[in-house]
């Protein structure tokens, strides 16, 4: 079994933000995190749960996510994204960050669990502060699909 553990952070959302995770699975330990200029709370949320499962380099693995996004476990959970591919995602937000989930979705047994954020988990509080030290770096990244999409939101 791999645990992962995942949070995201945006400051002023949009804003910038960032992500962090932990993978564990026996005397496995790794901690991942970066930080983009603009971006949301959602996108950090989603895009620590892909970055994780890409970390995983064997096929077909258990994987129990702890998170405390309503949004990602209950987008999976109560199957809503999968309704969202079929519609083409229509009116649906990080679609770019949905599909790339779902490749991973295909390849391994998930499982989402929801933590309380911010309520002493330990590795829910490392993922936070993780993600809020990435999201305050220098030389953050270029989140381009949210940025392209928002100046184009701009001009409508």
């Amino acid at each position: 079994m791999i645990s992962i553990y995942t949070d995201g952070a945006a400051s002023g959302n949009p804003g910038p933000g960032g992500y962090g995770a932990i993978l564990k699975s026996g005397n496995y330990y790794k901690e991942i995190s970066e930080g983009f200029r603009l971006t949301t709370n959602n996108r950090m949320e989603l895009l620590a749960v892909c970055v994780a499962l890409e970390c995983i380099k064997k096929p077909n693995q258990e994987v129990a996510i702890y998170s405390d996004s309503k949004y990602v476990i209950d987008s999976v959970e109560k199957k809503w994204v999968f309704g969202w591919v079929k519609k083409g995602f229509t009116g649906k937000k990080n679609k770019d960050l949905w599909l790339r989930y779902l490749q991973s979705h295909k390849k391994h047994q998930i499982k989402f669990i929801w933590v309380k954020g911010h309520a002493g988990h330990l590795e829910n509080e490392r993922c936070d502060e993780l993600a809020v030290i990435a999201s305050k770096g220098k030389d953050l990244k270029i989140d381009s699909v949210f940025e392209a999409e928002n100046k184009i939101q701009k001009l409508l």
